[in-house]
């Protein structure tokens, strides 16, 4: 259902673009959004973009640092890191759900997940 790809390992101030390629059904269908992983954490939200891509939402951690956007012509959704911090340190995972915009940060409501992109910064 979702590959997601562009991890790597940078130096603090860098950036990447994570990629979360969706079938077409899923893509159309499902409010999308990225999560992280720190080690030793639990998973987080990051940020989401709604069905129409018309609404997007990002933790404060990564307000004006972080970008979900989407492209239609490509199944793809997001996830441009700007200024990357050693706290973005993460696995990274792209969801996708069903669920209303009121739970977009919920990971609970997340049906199905990629498998993860690991973004490693060092300072």
């Amino acid at each position: 259902q979702l590959q997601a790809s562009g991890g790597g390992s940078v130096q603090a101030g860098d950036s990447l673009r994570l990629s979360c390629l969706a079938s077409r059904r899923t893509y159309n269908n499902y409010v999308m959004a990225w999560f992280r992983q720190p080690p030793g954490l639990e998973r987080q939200f990051v940020a989401v973009m709604s069905r129409n891509g018309g609404s997007t939402d990002h933790d404060d951690s990564v307000k004006g640092r972080f970008t979900i956007s989407r492209d239609n012509a490509k199944n793809t959704v997001y996830l441009q890191m700007n200024g990357l911090k050693p706290e973005d340190t993460a696995v990274y995972f792209c969801g996708a759900s069903l669920g209303t915009w009121g739970l977009r940060r919920a990971g609970d409501a997340y049906a199905y997940w990629g498998q993860g992109t690991q973004v490693t910064v060092s300072s």
